[in-house]
């Protein structure tokens, strides 16, 4: 269907546009036509959606978990006590639930594209089924893959693997793709690292894996490998064009250049970084390609966006808000480029229908110069009203389109204490 948006101010924060101007949408892309029907969105801004680079989708049903008795101290405890234990518990109802609750809300925050990288070792066949499935229901672009890991045994590795090589081979979602995905050098051991890579370069798919989250990354490349975390995944051909790490945050000045030198792709996710008290990746010296992610707390992209802000502007006081506005905008160039489609994430003829409509009255005049600051100091995601991808509206007035949220809402309640309860086997 044909739609065109009238009467609002169409923001491009990839291309410094602000004009007012209606918009037109045609099968599924933006369009020069102003034949079909007409949307009003007098007094809205229209903008790009919003591109969550690396997301946890599995992680949506602990909000309100209990913590483990004794409180974990370090990140490699709380991977150990919590998030290892999670996955752990997951089963495919779990799993999908998971992926539509995410996806949901991500959608109702301005989301409109999520990178996601999923892990559940007891249940690793046909996992990433699940996952795309629930963010197609959401009606979301997506691009899943499967964290493979020796932390179980270099036969769930494999299984790993086998189940990204089946996804990639199998899937014919239209709006979802998939990478390689791989957890972190600490956990996979020299044969499952090579077997990852090569069936990932045999089937041109990116890897995705986290890189020196934790000082322990470096510790143990180090300790195993007499080299740093970069060196070593940069050796085994898993630092390539195109490929996606995520976090960085421990990075040495050679891994750095070493990183910028790839070509790979960086999620930087802030806020998760300071709620397991990491530390502050160095994202200004990682240079264009670092895009902002989630790391499983939510699917809330402003928010991540205005932290990234803050916690780059704490770092230096040289840092403005456009630093942010380009690492957001950077999740675009990812995921178009999984979808050969170079002008997702602006509002150029051409591109994808991919669009948000936010109810936000300018208090102060609103223009391409100030843009980064009504970004970062305005807009938030309690502004979303309209949700549109690939030319498909999937929320409206603030009620998502394709999900009935009260249902939805009352499946998880009753399925996530089942989920923690199976946890303790852990």
């Amino acid at each position: 269907m044909n739609w065109v948006l009238e009467g609002g101010l169409l923001v491009d924060p990839s291309r410094g546009r602000v004009e007012a101007a209606s918009l037109g949408v045609a099968s599924g892309k933006i369009a020069k036509t102003q034949d079909g029907e007409r949307i009003d969105v007098s007094g809205c801004v229209v903008i790009p959606g919003n591109v969550c680079a690396h997301h946890h989708l599995y992680s949506a049903l602990a909000r309100g978990m209990p913590g483990p008795e004794e409180p974990p101290r370090t990140f490699p405890e709380i991977l150990d006590r919590i998030w290892w234990r999670l996955d752990r518990a997951l089963d495919p109802e779990t799993i999908r639930l998971s992926a539509r609750l995410g996806a949901v809300e991500a959608a109702r925050a301005g989301t409109t594209s999520i990178v996601d990288h999923h892990a559940s070792p007891e249940a690793i066949g046909g996992s990433l089924d699940h996952v795309a499935d629930g963010i197609a229901e959401a009606g979301l672009r997506g691009v899943v893959c499967y964290e493979v890991t020796d932390r179980h045994g270099a036969s769930r590795g494999r299984e790993g693997i086998a189940e990204n090589v089946r996804f990639l081979r199998e899937n014919r979602r239209e709006l979802i793709r998939g990478m390689m995905g791989a957890h972190a050098s600490f956990t996979i051991g020299p044969d499952t690292m090579e077997r990852l890579v090569g069936e990932a370069r045999a089937r041109r798919a990116p890897v995705h894996i986290h890189l020196a989250e934790d000082r322990c990354d470096e510790r143990d490349s180090l300790e195993r490998y007499g080299m740093r975390t970069a060196h070593r995944l940069s050796q085994a051909g898993a630092l390539a064009q195109g490929d996606l790490v995520a976090h960085g945050v421990h990075l040495d000045e050679w891994e750095q250049r070493v990183v910028r030198d790839s070509g790979a792709w960086v999620a930087h996710n802030p806020r998760s970084n300071m709620n397991n008290g990491v530390g502050y990746a160095p994202v200004v010296a990682l240079g264009s390609r670092v895009a902002l992610g989630t790391d499983g707390i939510d699917g809330d992209m402003f928010t991540e966006a205005r932290t990234c802000y803050l916690k780059a502007r704490e770092a230096s006081w040289q840092t403005g808000p456009a630093f942010a506005v380009e690492r957001l905008a950077a999740g675009a160039a990812i995921v178009g480029g999984m979808f050969d489609e170079p002008l997702l994430g602006t509002l150029q003829p051409g591109a994808p229908a991919d669009l948000v409509v936010l109810e936000y009255r300018a208090p102060t005049p609103l223009t391409a110069a100030n843009l980064p600051g009504h970004l970062m100091f305005g807009l938030t995601a309690a502004h979303v009203r309209d949700v549109m991808v690939a030319g498909r509206w999937i929320v409206r007035d603030r009620r998502h389109q394709l999900v009935d949220e009260e249902e939805l809402a009352a499946r998880c309640r009753e399925a996530a204490p089942a989920l923690w309860n199976r946890m303790e086997a852990y």
